[in-house]
C-alpha cells in the first residue's frame, strides 16, 4: 500500500475511534466514504492511473474502504452499547417500591370485576337447584362446537366472518376454533358421564363482532337438564325463578315464544317484562328478550351418546354482560375490558361480601 493510503487509512481510523456519539461517527464516514469524500474520490480517479498500475491502485483503495466500513461498524456497536446503557441508567425504574393504593374499591381493599361477580351470583342461584358448574377448553375442535349440535356446515355461524378459526390441532387434522358459545361443555358433559344431568357452563366466548352491545371476546353461561321424565313445564319453571330470583323481582313477568335453534326442538325464545321509555324491569307493559331455550334436540343426544327415547332434557343460554347490563343500568358493553378505574370503582363488588342466596339471588 502506498504512503498516501497508508496516512489516509491512519487518520480516519483514529478519527472513527475519537468519535464520542454516533452523530460524529456518521460525520467521520461522510467524509471519508461518502458521495465527496476521499476514500470515494480515489475510487473516481482510477481510470486516470495507468493501466498497467490499475489493479494494484484498485485492490489497495478497496481494501483501506473495506478497513474503514469494518472500524465504523465496530464502533457504531460500542456506542449504541453505551448510548442503551444511559438511558437504562435513566429510566430506571426501582421495583422494590410498593404498588400505588388505588385498587376499584378503595385504598384498603380489592373489588370483585362485575362479570364475575354475576358468574359468582348465577353459580348461588344455580347450585341451590342443584346445578353443577361444568368448565372446558376455550379453543374447541369443529365437532364440539357445532357439529355435535346438530348445526349444519351451511349455517352463518360458521362462516369466517362470524368465527374465529384456528390451525388443526396437533397435525390431528381437525378444524379448531375459538369457541362461539359454552354449549361444546354440554357437549363434553354428556359424553363423559351418564343421565341424571345438571349443569351450568360459564365462561368465554369469541366471535368476530364490535361495537357497543357486542365484543369478540364476551361470556355467556348456559345450562342443561338431562332425565328421563324432563318436560317443558321443567324448563319454565327453571327459568322463571332464575331470572326472578337474578333480578331479585319477586313479580318479574317472564314470557316465552317460540323459535328455532339448531339444537332444540322445540325452542324458545324468553322474555322478560319491562318499560321501554324507562329502562324499568318488571313494569312498563313492554317486553324484552332474555336468553334463548329450549327441549335437547334429538339429534344432539344421540350425537352424544344418548338414546332419545330413553332420556330428555332442557338447555337454555345467555349472555353474562348483557344481564349485568340490565340488572346494574349500564348502557355500554365496551367498559367491562377497558381497565378505567373510575369505571370499577362505580361498579364492582366489595371482595369481602360473596354473592349468596340470603342477598336476594
Amino acid at each position: 500500500m502506498s504512503d498516501d493510503l497508508t496516512s489516509l487509512q491512519a487518520e480516519y481510523l483514529g478519527a472513527i475511534d475519537a468519535a464520542s456519539d454516533p452523530r460524529a461517527l456518521d460525520a467521520v464516514r461522510v467524509a471519508a466514504l461518502g458521495k465527496s469524500g476521499a476514500v470515494t474520490a480515489l475510487l473516481k480517479a482510477l481510470g486516470g492511473v495507468p493501466a498497467d498500475q490499475r489493479r494494484e491502485r484498485g485492490a489497495a483503495v478497496n481494501a483501506v474502504k473495506a478497513a474503514l466500513e469494518a472500524a465504523l461498524d465496530i464502533r457504531r456497536v460500542a456506542l449504541d452499547a453505551v448510548a442503551l446503557d444511559a438511558r437504562l441508567a435513566a429510566e430506571r425504574v426501582d421495583v422494590t417500591l410498593p404498588a400505588r393504593p388505588f385498587p376499584p374499591a378503595g385504598p384498603d381493599q380489592g373489588a370483585i370485576h362485575p362479570i364475575t361477580r354475576t358468574i359468582e351470583e348465577l353459580t348461588a342461584l344455580f347450585g341451590a337447584m342443584g346445578f353443577a358448574v361444568a368448565e372446558g377448553p376455550d379453543i374447541e375442535a369443529d365437532w364440539y362446537n357445532f357439529s355435535a349440535l346438530n348445526i349444519p356446515g351451511h349455517h352463518p355461524a360458521r362462516q369466517d366472518q362470524d368465527t374465529f378459526y384456528l390451525p388443526p390441532a396437533h397435525g390431528d387434522g381437525f378444524q379448531t376454533v375459538l369457541r362461539t358459545q359454552t354449549s361444546p361443555l354440554q357437549v363434553r358433559t354428556m359424553l363423559a358421564g351418564n343421565p341424571p344431568i345438571r349443569i351450568i357452563a360459564p365462561g368465554r366466548t369469541w366471535r368476530a363482532d364490535h361495537d357497543a352491545t357486542h365484543s369478540p371476546m364476551f361470556h355467556q353461561v348456559e345450562g342443561l337438564v338431562i332425565g328421563r321424565d324432563i318436560t317443558l313445564g321443567h324448563l319454565k319453571g327453571c327459568l322463571i325463578d332464575a331470572l326472578r330470583g337474578f333480578f331479585g323481582i319477586g313479580d318479574l313477568p317472564v314470557r316465552f315464544r317460540s323459535s328455532y335453534f339448531p339444537f332444540t326442538e322445540p325452542s324458545m325464545e324468553v322474555d322478560i317484562g319491562w318499560n321501554r321509555k324507562t329502562g324499568e324491569l318488571g313494569g312498563g307493559g313492554d317486553w324484552l328478550e332474555i336468553l334463548g331455550s329450549g327441549m335437547v334436540h334429538p339429534k344432539v343426544l344421540a350425537n352424544c351418546g344418548l338414546d332419545p327415547r330413553e332420556w330428555q332434557g332442557f338447555a337454555f343460554g345467555m349472555g353474562i354482560e348483557r344481564i349485568t347490563m340490565l340488572k346494574h343500568g349500564l348502557p355500554d358493553l365496551r367498559p367491562f375490558y377497558e381497565s378505567d378505574v373510575r369505571w370499577l370503582r362505580a361498579t364492582s363488588a366489595p371482595v369481602l361480601s360473596p354473592a349468596s342466596l340470603s342477598e336476594g339471588v
